[in-house]
């Protein structure tokens, strides 16, 4: 049996794909045939079309995967992941994303915080997980970050953090003041 362009598309962990991963996974050069692909798919509820360019298999798509294909490249970090580690106590309903421009975006419903982070930290590994769709800072990773763009921010909990793994990131940063200050809050 011949596979289907709706069935590739299926097989796939992700849950969000732009236009130029489905043309991929199609293996389909002409642009407009992708498109009436993608528009019978969608007219037929096969398909979700998020917003232009950006579809999902169905609206119970992956937030933090969307949020990483809005703005290429980016990584999900900042409150996101310190509230999550316990790091900040204060709850935020946005999903915050290093990236290399700063907007601020709703889809769905659901508030996207994109803040500029120089290039060579934005596509530095040291500190990212690759969560099967998307990248995902580590807390430590997501400590120095958001030091590294507000220098007084306040932080709750340190206990979570891995001291030596801050230290270990800390480099890819090039930055003088924010060592100066990791140190000052580590009494190194």
């Amino acid at each position: 049996m011949k596979e289907t362009g709706l069935s590739k598309i299926l097989r796939f962990k992700n849950t969000v794909f732009t236009f130029k991963d489905i043309s991929l996974i199609w293996a389909e050069t002409d642009r407009n045939l992708v498109k009436r692909r993608i528009n019978y798919y969608v007219k037929t509820g096969k398909l979700y079309s998020i917003r232009k360019g950006l579809y999902a298999k169905d609206r119970n798509y992956n937030k933090f995967e969307l949020a990483t294909k809005i703005y290429t490249p980016s990584y999900i970090s900042f409150e996101t992941v310190l509230t999550r580690a316990g790091v900040i106590f204060q709850f935020y309903s946005q999903i915050f994303v290093a990236s290399y421009l700063t907007r601020e975006i709703e889809i769905d419903g659901q508030k996207y915080y994109f803040r500029k982070i120089k290039n060579i930290i934005l596509t530095n590994h040291k500190g990212l997980e690759f969560k099967e769709t998307y990248w995902v800072a580590s807390p430590e990773r997501a400590f120095l970050d958001l030091l590294y763009l507000n220098k007084n921010y306040h932080f709750d909990n340190l206990d979570p953090l891995n001291k030596e793994k801050i230290f270990e990131i800390l480099p890819i940063y090039q930055n003088k003041a924010l060592e100066k200050r990791v140190k000052e809050i580590y009494g190194a």
